[in-house]
């Protein structure tokens, strides 16, 4: 993933920004003493990409990946639309407590920019809803170039989208949070139609760090820069997870993508060690026998 990615992250300020001010109202609303549902994976499942992950002579990547993690970010669904045969393959090769988070297809996002994109879109959920209990929260992510003039596209978009499909979105272009009328209208958007607002914590992108929930579930996609400070990034979003779960967040979905893709598991593993020691999880350490630091 090189979305944001620079040359020079050691002259990043990293520091999480303050939360917006209305995300913890929106936890608030629904806090109780239910343990959140907490997912972390990679985009990926494919060897080609998570090179030294997989022990030798293994056969089934999908089949292993999803033996050490409880989720993966699926971005193979935007490129092209998967029959329904396919999903349901997925389905089978995957444990029970297993979840696939798909990407919608670039039709919808790209090329028609949300624009007449009904039929895309019933053909894309009559194949993915075959992932059944195990299908995730479903994610729209739109071009950098995609602006607020055309706000009136992603309100037809999120109000006729199906409400018992969980949905989540992310904007690139920087006026989406930082002019404030138009962020506003935004967040109230999503709210209103409980929909998830993602965050993409990017070296290069700091400035659409919103930090706005927009219902209970936190959607990150949290890209490394292959360098030591990643680690330290991550200790900072545990302590902003832990606040978000004492706060009232029903759901964590966190995906973890590098520059070069094959360290991501071993980021991934650091990760959720220090999720299960703070926030009380028991998720599967990723290849914990041998996995070590990347610095």
């Amino acid at each position: 993933m090189k979305f944001g990615s620079v040359e020079n992250p050691e002259a990043i300020d990293f520091t999480l920004p303050k939360d917006h001010k209305d995300t913890k109202r929106v936890l608030n609303v629904v806090k109780d003493d239910n343990v959140p549902g907490i997912y972390v994976g990679c985009a990926k499942w494919n060897r080609a990409d998570l090179k030294g992950f997989y022990p030798r002579g293994t056969k089934d990547e999908l089949g292993y990946y999803s033996s050490q993690f409880n989720s993966i970010e699926l971005n193979a669904t935007f490129y092209r639309i998967f029959p329904p045969e396919q999903f349901s393959k997925w389905y089978d090769k995957t444990p029970a407590n297993f979840k696939f988070f798909p990407k919608l297809n670039q039709e919808i996002s790209h090329w028609k920019r949300l624009q007449d994109v009904k039929e895309v879109v019933d053909n894309y959920l009559y194949s993915a809803v075959n992932l059944k209990e195990k299908l995730g929260t479903i994610f729209l992510q739109m071009n950098t170039n995609f602006t607020p003039k055309d706000f009136d596209r992603v309100v037809s978009f999120v109000e006729s989208w199906p409400k018992e499909i969980p949905l989540a979105v992310e904007f690139r272009h920087t006026n989406w949070y930082n002019d404030p009328v138009i962020s506003e209208e935004l967040y109230q958007l999503l709210e209103a139609n409980n929909i998830s607002n993602i965050i993409v914590d990017s070296a290069g992108r700091r400035d659409i760090m919103h930090m706005r929930l927009t219902n209970p579930t936190a959607f990150v996609r949290y890209v490394g820069a292959n360098h030591e400070s990643d680690y330290s990034r991550l200790d900072d979003w545990i302590v902003r997870l832990k606040t978000w779960k004492e706060q009232g967040v029903k759901e964590i979905d966190f995906f973890i993508h590098q520059n070069i893709e094959k360290e991501s598991p071993l980021l991934s593993a650091y990760f959720i060690k220090q999720l299960n020691a703070e926030l009380g999880c028991n998720l599967t350490i990723p290849n914990d026998n041998f996995q070590q630091n990347l610095f």
